[in-house]
């Protein structure tokens, strides 16, 4: 296949924020004249935008740098982008030797005067360093967002200013750096326009939007703004919030807010108080207990997604049983569990890694299995009960619907099969006749006249 010049490929690794600054380097690129094309093999510059989290998303990123390494032709460029190449420069370099570029999380619009060293030079020894930037360079006018189907994901902020002893972020991404609340509106305008149905509000932490603006609960201030802005879009769900950041001016929006779904994301990452101690977390389990409740109360749908980290290096099986106990107590929706693994840089990797990989995931499994009967009892709550779905994907021939509840974050949670036809982006109510611990399956009925 002849490879076209001024041709690029983006793949995307990691979390919905790297398929949010995809989205943004394509458009940089494409604004410049360069072309996208679906293909790897057909395209001048291929670019991998990276993911540098955890173990396993960097073992994935370094193979698939490898893989399209050895399949480069003549007159391609390979460009790593992303958290890995922001941290691991020099070893990434090392372990696939392939690279023709890299560029970093701070500023995407680097990738242009990369673009343009790559054509002008034919040395191969010697790569352009990523420049340095201190902070998150958002550009005004950039689309922040990513859209999926109906569905999309819009970042509002994105770097950290805490200082979890686990987390890689701030050396990956710098501290908080927030959008400016008129360029999220324009987004937000943008994605309603394209008849997009679900805004997936996005940042490491999304109840710290404005705080290095100055601005006190400025989640609650760019909500009150956007709501009004986007009748159209029936979903806005909040990803990523912090424990003791979830104002009570935040949940009044919740409860009263048609848009604003009841949707809470809030990674706890343990329940006992030395091991959230030594993570340098958050301590009050009557905060979260309390706040929890009461939301309960005032919002009878709420649904709570959390993370949890076992294996921590000073977690004993007393810690754990903690853990269990107040997993059980709490009665969570979605629960997602990750075995510990000490990340360069970070202060836990001064503590080592004293547990045992086999008993870090037996405790994982104890969790999983705990939450599986929850999350189980939970759904089939719902049977013979009617959720609403936003669809998004069909199959004619065996007349099913695949889609989603409010109930459901884009990949990370369940699914509705429904027996009906429709169109991907169409809401339409479903009547569910069975439920599973993440799926729920049922019939659908006719729209509802808005």
């Amino acid at each position: 296949m002849k490879i076209a010049p001024g041709t690029f490929f983006i793949t995307t690794l990691g979390c919905a924020k790297n398929q949010v600054d995809s989205s943004s380097i394509e458009s940089l690129l494409t604004r410049q004249g360069s072309i996208p094309v679906n293909t790897a093999s057909s395209a001048e510059y291929i670019i991998v935008n990276t993911c540098g989290f955890i173990h396993d998303a960097r073992t994935e990123s370094v193979h698939v740098l490898r893989k399209l390494a050895r399949q480069k032709k003549r007159g391609q460029k390979l460009i790593a982008a992303g958290c890995l190449s922001q941290r691991y420069q020099e070893a990434l370099l090392t372990q696939v030797p392939g690279i023709d570029g890299m560029i970093g999380t701070r500023d995407l619009s680097d990738i242009l005067p990369l673009l343009t060293y790559l054509r002008q030079t034919s040395d191969q020894t010697a790569l352009p360093a990523i420049p340095e930037h201190a902070r998150i360079r958002f550009l005004s006018g950039l689309p922040g967002y990513a859209v999926q189907g109906r569905s999309s994901y819009l970042k509002i902020a994105d770097g950290c200013r805490r200082s979890c002893a686990f987390c890689a972020i701030p050396g990956i991404k710098g501290t908080l750096v927030s959008r400016r609340k008129e360029d999220v509106l324009a987004d937000a305008l943008a994605l309603q326009a394209m008849g997009v149905r679900e805004i997936n509000l996005i940042a490491q932490d999304v109840t710290d939007y404005g705080q290095d603006l100055g601005v006190q609960d400025g989640l609650s201030d760019l909500l009150e703004a956007l709501l009004p802005s986007i009748p159209d879009v029936p979903w806005v769900r909040l990803l990523y919030t912090f424990p003791g950041y979830v104002s009570e001016r935040l949940i009044d929006l919740m409860a009263s807010s048609e848009q604003l779904l009841p949707y809470l994301d809030i990674p706890l990452q343990h329940a006992d108080p030395e091991v959230l101690r030594a993570m340098r977390r958050p301590m009050d389990g009557n905060w979260v207990r309390k706040t929890i409740a009461d939301m309960r109360i005032r919002i009878p749908e709420l649904v709570i997604r959390t993370t949890f980290i076992v294996g921590f290096p000073n977690e004993t099986q007393e810690h754990f049983n903690t853990l269990l106990d107040f997993a059980r107590e709490m009665q969570f929706d979605h629960v997602g569990v990750f075995t510990f693994s000490p990340e360069t840089g970070t202060p836990a990797e001064e503590m080592g890694d004293p547990i045992t990989q086999s008993v870090k995931e037996a405790r994982r499994e104890a969790l999983m299995t705990l939450q599986a009967g929850i999350s189980l009892r939970k759904n089939q709550i719902f049977k013979d009960k009617v959720l609403n779905m936003l669809v998004e994907g069909t199959d004619a021939e065996h007349n099913l619907l695949v889609g989603r509840s409010y109930r459901d974050a884009p990949e990370v949670d369940g699914l509705i099969i429904a027996e009906g036809k429709a169109e991907p982006g169409e809401m339409l109510p479903v009547r569910i006749k069975t439920a599973l611990q993440h799926d729920l399956f049922g019939e659908a009925l006719p729209p509802v006249a808005r």
